[in-house]
């Protein structure tokens, strides 16, 4: 298959790079001048928990434009807010039968870029993977987790299990799902769960569970995001769910930093909008309160606010 990928940051790459290993003709695009310069001039260089590094030979460009003709398969790893703008600048790259698939986190990004290239090419889906850059070009793939794609109506069709397939045939584990917006929320649920908890106060994942209090929190987010789930028709489980979440935490090895956590040390926007804002949007959409939800969304937003400028 010939495939771009849209953000060539953690997961971007990391995916990028099994896909290439594999043999598809894969493109990442990015905005990052240097990572492009380092990957074009030696390698993707993906590192293993154990430390090993490898470098993949992938092309790396700057814009859409510079892909050369249209791909099978839009691959979008960009940040939430970015989303629209980046979508938008690779439309020439969608032919008749191009697939567009969103692997991003939390909600709200697969409704956008259907209004923009239309409902009939996007197809959605979650991803269990951690990476995290550790430079230009250099991404630690630290684990290897479970893939959900699906069609937005949930309808089985050709082309969701021929990319499976695919990335099967690559050595990622994959589902095709029917209910891959059960799926979504379900990462959701996690996200919303352990990512603001964690960048607020600065605790590493897997020392959340610890205390009784921040135990209490997470249960009164959980418990939020399963009712406005509920209430869509998307038929989450509190206990399953609750049960997941801190199994997860358990298996975590020490000073484990999220996604949000990252962003925050780095003075980043974060992806607060598409997990608890995604929350508070349903509620007040269904007429449900949320209002743990609400407080971490407010913090985090004023955490961005209040970065200190410069060094």
């Amino acid at each position: 298959m010939k495939i771009a990928i849209l953000g060539a940051g953690a997961m971007g790459s990391a995916i990028g790079a099994v896909l290439n290993k594999a043999g598809h003709d894969v493109t990442l695009i990015d905005v990052w001048k240097e990572a492009v310069e380092a990957v074009n001039r030696d390698g993707l260089k993906i590192q293993s928990k154990t430390g090993e590094i490898a470098a993949h030979k992938v092309r790396a460009v700057p814009s859409p434009a510079q892909v050369g003709g249209t791909v099978d398969l839009l691959l979008v790893f960009v940040k939430c807010y970015h989303t629209p703008e980046a979508v938008k600048s690779a439309l020439p790259l969608l032919g008749p039968n191009s697939t567009v698939l969103s692997l991003q986190n939390g909600w709200g990004n697969g409704p956008r870029i259907a209004e923009i290239v239309g409902r009939e090419r996007v197809v959605l889906g979650v991803c269990y993977h951690s990476a995290t850059v550790l430079g230009p070009g250099h991404v630690l793939h630290a684990g290897q987790g479970k893939t959900y794609i699906g069609e937005m109506d949930g309808t089985p069709t050709p082309r969701v299990q021929k990319i499976a397939e695919a990335f099967k045939a690559a050595g990622l584990d994959i589902e095709a799902s029917t209910q891959v917006l059960k799926e979504i929320w379900s990462k959701l649920a996690l996200n919303v769960a352990t990512l603001p908890t964690s960048s607020t106060i600065r605790l590493t994942a897997e020392k959340l569970p610890n205390t009784p209090e921040m135990q209490s929190l997470m249960r009164a987010l959980l418990l939020e995001v399963v009712s406005v789930a509920q209430l869509q028709g998307i038929t989450l489980d509190f206990t399953e769910r609750w049960s997941a979440i801190t199994g997860l935490l358990g298996k975590l090895a020490p000073n484990t930093k999220g996604s949000m956590l990252q962003d925050v040390e780095n003075r980043r926007r974060t992806e607060i909008d598409v997990m608890c804002g995604a929350i508070v949007e349903a509620g007040q959409r269904l007429g449900f309160a949320t209002p743990y939800n609400n407080a971490m969304l407010w913090l985090v937003k004023a955490l961005e606010a209040n970065y200190p400028k410069g060094d």
